[in-house]
């Protein structure tokens, strides 16, 4: 007798239906084809335990499984369900009337438990497309699912809960959440604050500039002077996440398994960062079953690396491509596959080895050609792609003592917010173009136009303090941003001169 269930593949952000086809016929044999991988070939010692331990009757028949399409590779514990109500429709055991109707999807316990899986989101989008009527997965996964809408959605405990659904004889509950509720609600939800932060005023203005543009930024200066507790508090001044962007966010935290048990939407900006013995894998995505990497976790948010210098150079040059592009591509013999990787990229580091080089208090004691040497470590092609380059300096103990409350986020996040809706606009007739650190030259050359008064002011800046070429672009392009956020249709000088300081690491003799 032949069943036909209905599973889903996942492969990048995206998924593709699987039909789990289970034959029984004459002998004793257990087969399984369809090109699965190891984890879902021992889903068949799983699948008997269950049902023993569940008081259902494993047939004792020949059972030849095929999952289709059998070109594609199949991987994980996530079939166990679908495979083990075949086994029970083919042998009368389920009514086949309502099986066709949803996509099921878990792994099974040997007491019959229905647990966990990943990438639920692009299954739940997928099976709406495809018209099905509904989802079954398990309960830890529901909430996730059931932001999609027009799409029964139900979360199982355990398999005897699904056969007694599909013959009948149980009601489950239909799992259901206000989206825009809830989108709404956890907007809000930061740990942290600017008005956490005493003095630095320049700084905090540097990030608002980044913020407001997409800019990337590099915070140079000694340790404690508070690059890490600023870089931390980034997200909270970011413009808060549309709906779509959330969407694409939390497929992305789906698939990697990172939203937790009875999680659903990704509704705040992510803030990765990772420790500097991060292979170049596990940055940028890959491995022998392909996963999203870090700088796809950070889509649509920022990706903090802590202690530059520290990363290995060959995991640094990994992500030049993703900076300028905005995807990853996984490419393997058989299959290629794309990961969005929109961040915003901050880094912070110490200026030397002993971290006190240019401290206005203590002496450096690093030798000659050491802080050099130090600096290289970051190549010139990836601080290229970096617009903002900030030396952060000891905050006084006048200024640490004060009782007075620096400036809140919301406040400079209204201000970032305001910035970015009139590049939104400017921007609204080049599609895959949001804000200013997306410009291409031809658009540089249309949109940051300058006057006589701003290209020499530009000329002698690159003359007098050394100012390299590579940075004319990243110039001008922080000036537009400060321009926005000053409410000016034209570049005036004075944007120029506070984007012409924004670059310390071009000048000449920085390091000695």
């Amino acid at each position: 007798m032949l069943v036909k269930t209905y599973g889903s593949a996942v492969y990048g952000i995206h998924a593709t239906t699987i039909t789990v086809e289970v034959n029984l016929g004459t002998g004793i044999n257990f087969y399984l084809v369809g090109l699965p991988d190891s984890a879902v070939k021992e889903s068949h010692k799983r699948i008997v335990a269950a049902l023993r331990n569940c008081k259902f009757n494993n047939p004792r028949h020949e059972i030849t499984v095929n999952m289709a399409p059998a070109d594609i590779r199949k991987e994980g514990s996530a079939y166990d369900l679908p495979i083990a109500l075949g086994i029970l429709a083919g042998s009368a055991q389920v009514n086949q009337e309502r099986l066709g109707e949803y996509v099921i999807m878990g792994e099974l316990s040997l007491d019959g438990g229905v647990q966990p899986i990943k990438g639920v989101l692009p299954i739940a989008i997928q099976a709406q497309k495809e018209g099905f009527k509904g989802v079954i997965l398990p309960a830890a996964n529901a909430r996730e699912a059931a932001i999609v809408g027009g799409l029964e959605v139900y979360g199982v405990e355990t398999i005897k809960e699904v056969v007694e659904f599909l013959n009948g004889d149980r009601q489950l509950e239909r799992q259901t959440i206000d989206v825009e509720a809830e989108f709404r609600q956890s907007q809000e939800r930061y740990e942290f604050d600017f008005a956490d932060v005493k003095g630095q005023e320049n700084i905090k203005r540097a990030m608002e500039v980044s913020a407001a543009g997409g800019h990337n930024l590099i915070l140079i200066g000694p340790p404690g002077a508070g690059k890490t507790m600023l870089a931390k508090r980034l997200p909270t001044i970011l413009p808060p996440l549309t709906l779509e962007e959330a969407l694409e966010t939390t497929k992305i935290h789906s698939v990697a398994g990172k939203l937790g048990k009875h999680a659903s939407l990704v509704s705040v900006r992510p803030f990765r960062s990772p420790h500097h013995t991060i292979s170049d894998v596990a940055l940028v995505g890959g491995g022998m079953f392909p996963q999203p990497g870090e700088i796809s976790l950070a889509h649509h948010g920022v990706l903090f690396l802590d202690e530059l210098p520290e990363f290995k150079r060959g995991v640094l040059e990994v992500m030049r491509q993703p900076l300028e592009e905005r995807v990853v591509t996984i490419s393997r013999a058989r299959f290629s596959i794309e990961y969005p990787a929109s961040f915003m990229l901050i880094a912070s580091m110490n200026p030397c080895p002993c971290g006190f080089y240019n401290h206005p208090e203590k002496q450096c004691v690093c030798g000659p050609g050491v802080v050099q040497k130090y600096l290289n470590k970051i190549s010139g092609p990836l601080l290229d792609r970096i617009d903002l380059h900030l030396e952060v300096t000891p905050v006084p103990f006048k200024e640490l003592s004060q009782e007075r409350v620096s400036e809140r986020s919301e406040s400079i996040r209204a201000r970032v917010v305001a910035a970015r809706k009139r590049q939104a606009e400017r921007y609204a007739a080049y599609p895959g173009i949001y804000c200013n650190a997306q410009m291409s030259s031809q658009l540089l050359q249309e949109i940051c136009v300058i006057g006589n008064e701003g290209k020499q002011l530009l000329k002698t800046a690159m003359e007098r303090l050394g100012l390299s070429a590579r940075a004319y672009d990243r110039i001008l392009k922080v000036s537009r941003t400060i321009a926005d956020l000053d409410g000016s249709e034209q570049i005036r000088t004075e944007h120029l001169a506070e984007a012409i300081q924004y670059r310390s690491l071009d000048r000449d003799g920085w390091a000695g």
